[in-house]
């Protein structure tokens, strides 16, 4: 971007991202909650380390990548930054078990731990790496065959499992809802929230992180209970209406 490029930028991104937290206040409102409770991870998967930089300067400080050679490349855009050592960058897409090592170490948190074979994985890099890997379980509350994760049961039946390999920390659960559909979505957020605490009482553990809501729900997710919603097309992108 030209100077004056990006300078229209950072004033959109600092207008959108007020907007956007005026909404998750409402909404925590609506569900007797502080806004404080939730953070709003940047899907960057789709821009540059430059609109990283604009959204850090907005005010963002955790950031998603669906892909291991984007989280790297963003991590070392990152890097040089200085002003930039309190970013965070989640791991946030499907992992396969190849590229794990890109993952670890730089991945602050990884969302998407699907199965109990990934989990062992994942496990099993760290442990050699001598790291310890922050994880979610990925959950398919809403059963639809084209998401990927642990069932409900499912989950509960690999929370022991889990919890006993090494390298691993569990912090909570994440999901997705099927799109386009209010009432589906909510159904899922509150499925999620469920699920974890019966997880919760069922360790010990607080699994604090509920990983749920996107740039079309996030306002339903946060009234019933998420604690980390995911946005990118509602911060990035100029297009994307705010009244969705």
């Amino acid at each position: 971007m030209t100077s004056e490029e990006l300078a229209t930028y950072d004033a959109f991104m600092t207008q959108r991202r007020a907007k956007i937290l005026e909404r998750l206040g409402e909404a925590a409102r609506t569900a007797g909650r502080s806004a404080s409770e939730v953070c709003v991870l940047a899907v960057s998967k789709t821009v540059g380390v430059e609109e990283v930089a604009s959204a850090w300067r907005a005010g963002y400080r955790t950031f998603g990548e669906n892909r291991p050679q984007e989280l790297r490349r963003k991590a070392e855009g990152i890097a040089a930054i200085p002003q930039m050592s309190d970013a965070r960058l989640d791991m946030i897409g499907n992992l396969q078990t190849n590229k794990i090592n890109q993952v670890i170490g730089t991945a602050h948190l990884i969302h998407s731990v699907s199965s109990m074979h990934l989990a062992e994985a994942i496990s099993k890099r760290a442990v050699a790496r001598n790291a310890v890997a922050r994880v979610l379980l990925e959950v398919n509350v809403s059963g639809e065959a084209s998401k990927s994760g642990f069932s409900p049961q499912q989950a509960r039946e690999a929370l022991e499992p889990v919890l006993g390999l090494d390298g691993l920390d569990l912090q909570g659960v994440m999901t997705m809802a099927p799109a386009h559909d209010p009432g589906a979505a909510r159904a899922a957020f509150s499925g999620l929230r469920e699920l974890r605490d019966t997880l919760r009482a069922d360790s010990g553990l607080p699994l604090d992180v509920l990983s749920c809501g996107m740039s079309d729900d996030f306002g339903i997710a946060v009234e019933e209970g998420s604690t980390l919603v995911r946005l990118g097309r509602i911060v990035f992108d100029p297009a994307y209406p705010l009244d969705v």
